[in-house]
């Protein structure tokens, strides 16, 4: 089975930070008819769907800067739908990351679902910025179904997630130790620091 190992496509990517009059315009019209559905369908099928190739992603970026996530998955989904479109981990990654932040966490599992049937793996920094969104959610068995779709990436995974998921689980000593087991295996050379019992409530 291959997979896409999400390198960033020189065409869909280069100069994806500028952007220009046209796509500028573009996310001053969603925002204006966000809350309008009728005029928002009109101004889609009259502006953004003509957008270029790096307009469209422009004001993806941009939406994203502006923490308008939701005008941002809207703008994804009409970008997957294009002829040009190829599967592209960092697409998803800089979005979910910002769902992640704001704890907007249905809507961040929407697109891990669609993520992985592109057969794309996060990195490790859209790995921890979702354990730890589940964890401030207070949603522990949802950061460890992440952290298992993590230990069957492609790819070694990193300190960090697994570093953030033994803090956020000190209440769960059970699932913390089976992290821990993990984390010593891949990182022998790395120690874990275990507080004081009374902490996980033994004493």
């Amino acid at each position: 089975r291959s997979y896409h190992d999400g390198r960033p496509r020189g065409p869909l990517w280069r100069g994806k930070k500028l952007i220009g009059k046209e796509a500028l315009f573009v996310v001053q019209g969603l925002k204006r008819f966000k809350d309008d559905e009728e005029k928002m369908d009109t101004f889609v099928n009259t502006h953004v769907l003509r957008l270029l190739k790096l307009d469209m992603v422009a004001v993806l970026v941009e939406l994203e800067r502006q923490e308008e996530v939701d005008l941002a998955i809207k703008v994804f989904r009409i970008i997957r739908k294009q002829d040009w479109y190829a599967p592209d981990v960092y697409l998803y990654k800089d979005l979910i990351v910002s769902l992640a932040r704001r704890r907007k966490m249905d809507k961040v599992m929407e697109l891990w679902g669609d993520m992985k049937k592109e057969d794309l793996f996060p990195d490790s920094q859209t790995y921890t910025e979702v354990i730890r969104g589940f964890l401030l959610h207070g949603s522990p068995a949802d950061a460890m179904n992440v952290y298992e779709d993590m230990k069957r990436s492609p790819e070694l995974p990193e300190q960090l997630p697994f570093r953030v998921l033994l803090k956020g689980l000190l209440p769960h000593p059970l699932l913390r130790n089976r992290v821990k087991q993990d984390f010593e295996e891949i990182f022998p050379d790395q120690r874990v620091y275990d507080p004081p019992e009374e902490i996980f409530g033994l004493r």
